[in-house]
């Protein structure tokens, strides 16, 4: 197995600790009402801690589709988050699993700075897919600034 590890780093004029809400507490809400193509998410094992495993259900190209999400860690007062995809349509072939480590903190005129760090863990020794890695980044990225957009034109969330 061979890991791959890619960093990234996003800011957001929301702040820190409504964003953390809407991405991670509030997530299974949220993204269904941010995204007309997210569905449905659901617990399918444990109680919304670390271990639990959620399966996120969505419409992509006009069929219906899941990814399954196993939370690693919640750390509220950090503002940290890590998750794995384990299964469904956004884990490729090669792939054991893809765990996903975000921490936000305080940025620029009151919003947010936010760190991501990427490990693309494979079968064998498998290479990660470089076009599947850009639609899966850009698809991260789209649902990231579909969530902002929700909370800019909601500002009484909280």
């Amino acid at each position: 197995m061979g890991i791959f590890t890619f960093e990234d780093e996003i800011t957001s004029p929301v702040a820190p600790a409504t964003l953390y809400k809407a991405l991670v507490t509030d997530a299974d809400n949220i993204i269904p009402k941010a995204l007309d193509s997210f569905k449905s998410v659901e617990n399918v094992e444990g109680n919304g801690g670390p271990g639990t495993i959620k399966k996120i259900t969505f419409v992509e190209d006009g069929e219906t589709k899941f990814v399954l999400h196993k939370i690693e860690a919640v750390d509220e007062a950090n503002l940290g988050y890590s998750y794995s995809v384990v299964g469904g349509a956004a884990l490729p072939d090669t792939a054991e699993k893809i765990t996903f480590h975000s921490k936000l903190a305080a940025g620029p005129n009151g919003g947010s700075a936010g760190k991501l760090t990427v490990e693309y863990q494979t079968k064998g020794d498998a290479q990660p897919n470089q076009d599947q890695l850009k639609t899966g980044k850009a698809k991260a990225d789209a649902l990231f600034k579909a969530i902002e957009a929700y909370l800019l034109a909601n500002p009484d969330y909280n």
